[in-house]
C-alpha cells in the first residue's frame, strides 16, 4: 500500500520535469525514485512483523469495572469474614391422630414452621473462628400456641488442621448430624434417635473432631452438660460423653459406629442420687451418590428413661430408608422405623413409623415434597417429635401435605 502510495506521488513529478529543460536532471531523478522506494520496501518489512508480533500476543483479561471494585474496597475488615445464612421447614398438612379410637387436638388442616435457622458466622483468622445459630419453632404438633426461640449453637472454634478441631460452647453432636447428612431428609422428620428422643442435635460443652486422608476417616467427640442446647444450667454435677468414627472406604459408601454415656442433665448434687447411667450404642452404613440413597441405621439403648428411678430398661430400633433422583429436580423417597421403647417394663410396646413421598427442587435451595406420614403404636405410649403415639390399646398417627425447605 506504500509502495502504490508513493509511486502515485511521483508520477506527476516525473510528468513536470519530461519537458527540454529537464534533460540534465533525468538521472538523479530516477535515483531519488530508487531510493525512496528502497525506503519504502523497509518501512513496509517492519510495519509487517510489528502486525504479526501484536497478532501473537494474548489478549488481556478484562479488567474490573471500577464501581465493583470501589464497592469491595469499601466493605468493612469484619464483614469480609462473616457470613449470614439461615434454613426453615414449612409444611402445610392434614393430621389424623387417634388413641384407643379418641380423636387428639391436633387433627385437622394447618401451616406449621417446625423449624427456622439463622446463622451468623465470623472467621477471625485461619484458625480462630465464632458460630450463632438460633433455632425459631412456631406450633409444632398443634400443642404449642407461642413462638419459641432457642440458642442452638454459640460456639468458638479454632481449627489447628483438617485433622484437628476443638469447639466452645453449644455445637453439633456427633451422630444426629451427621446421619442427617446421609439421610438428605431432615425437613420431611427427624432421623430416628432424634424422632423418638433417644438422642438430640446439639449441647453445650467441649467438641472436637477432625478428618484423615482427605475424608476418608472422620471422628467426633463431645464432652456435654447432657440435658441438651435447650437447657444451658448447671442443673448436673457430671458430664456426659458422645462419641462417633466413620469411614468411607469407597467412593459411595458411609459406615459409622458411635455411643453416648452419661446421666443426661440430672444428677445436680442437690437431688436424690441418680440411680443410672444412661447409654447407648449407634451404627449406620449407607450408600450415597448423586441419585441414590440407601441406608440402615440401628441403636441400642439402656435406662435413657430410667436414669432417675430404680427399675431399669432397655431400648432398641432400627430404621431403613432409601431415595432415587429421577432427574437432578425431581426424586421419590421412603423410610421405615421400628423401635421397642420398653423391653423390661412393657415388652408387648412396639412402634412401627414410615414415610413415603415425591420431591421436587423448583430453584436452588428451595425444596417441596408431597408426603404421607404414617405411625403407630401398640400396649403402650411412646413420646416422638409427632407428639405422644399409642395408648392403653393402641394410637394412631396420619399426616398427609405438602412439606418444604429453603436454605439462604
Amino acid at each position: 500500500m506504500l509502495l502504490a502510495s508513493a509511486a502515485a506521488v511521483a508520477s506527476p513529478a516525473v510528468a513536470q520535469n519530461s519537458g527540454p529543460s529537464s534533460v540534465a536532471n533525468a538521472p538523479s531523478t530516477a535515483d531519488d525514485i530508487a531510493a525512496l522506494r528502497e525506503q519504502i520496501q523497509i518501512m513496509q518489512a517492519q510495519l509487517d512483523k510489528l502486525q504479526a508480533a501484536q497478532s501473537a500476543q494474548p489478549v488481556p483479561p478484562t479488567a474490573a469495572p471500577p464501581a465493583q471494585a470501589q464497592a469491595k474496597a469499601d466493605v468493612p475488615g469484619w464483614a469480609k469474614d462473616t457470613t449470614i445464612g439461615g434454613k426453615a421447614f414449612f409444611n402445610v398438612s392434614s393430621i389424623n391422630h387417634k388413641s384407643d379410637g379418641l380423636d387428639q387436638s391436633d387433627n385437622g388442616v394447618q401451616t406449621d414452621v417446625k423449624r427456622f435457622y439463622l446463622t451468623v458466622e465470623h472467621r477471625f483468622d485461619k484458625v480462630f473462628s465464632a458460630n450463632l445459630t438460633t433455632d425459631f419453632r412456631y406450633n409444632t404438633n398443634g400443642t404449642s400456641k407461642d413462638v419459641l426461640v432457642y440458642v442452638k449453637k454459640a460456639y468458638v472454634q479454632a481449627k489447628l488442621a483438617p485433622e484437628f478441631f476443638v469447639r466452645v460452647g453449644s455445637a453439633d453432636l456427633p451422630w444426629v448430624p451427621f446421619v442427617e447428612d446421609i439421610y438428605g431428609y431432615r425437613y420431611i422428620e427427624n432421623t430416628l434417635i432424634d424422632r423418638t428422643k433417644y438422642g438430640t442435635s446439639a449441647d453445650w460443652g467441649v467438641h472436637a473432631g477432625g478428618t484423615f486422608g482427605d475424608g476418608i476417616v472422620s471422628y467426633a467427640v463431645s464432652a456435654i452438660n447432657g440435658a441438651g442446647y435447650k437447657t444451658l444450667s448447671r442443673s448436673s454435677n457430671t458430664v456426659d460423653l458422645e462419641a462417633r468414627i466413620s469411614s468411607k472406604p469407597m467412593k459411595n459408601i458411609v459406615l459409622g459406629v458411635g455411643g453416648y454415656t452419661g446421666k443426661l442433665g440430672k444428677s445436680a448434687a442437690n437431688l436424690p442420687n441418680t440411680e443410672h447411667r444412661a447409654t447407648r450404642l449407634n451404627a449406620v452404613a449407607a450408600y450415597v451418590d448423586s441419585r441414590v440413597r440407601a441406608g440402615v441405621e440401628y441403636f441400642t439403648a439402656k435406662n435413657w428413661n430410667n436414669v432417675t428411678t430404680v427399675a431399669t430398661d432397655k431400648t432398641s430400633g432400627w430404621s431403613a430408608f432409601g431415595s432415587f433422583a429421577f432427574t437432578p429436580k425431581i426424586a421419590v423417597f421412603g423410610r421405615y422405623d421400628w423401635v421397642n421403647p420398653n423391653q423390661e417394663t412393657n415388652g408387648p410396646l412396639n412402634e412401627n413409623y414410615f414415610n413415603v413421598g415425591v420431591s421436587l427442587q423448583p430453584v436452588k435451595n428451595i425444596d417441596l415434597a408431597l408426603v404421607y406420614k404414617r405411625d403407630s403404636a401398640k400396649n403402650g405410649v411412646i413420646s416422638t417429635s409427632n407428639g405422644n403415639i399409642g395408648g392403653s390399646i393402641d394410637g394412631t398417627y396420619d399426616e398427609f401435605g405438602v412439606f418444604s425447605q429453603v436454605k439462604f
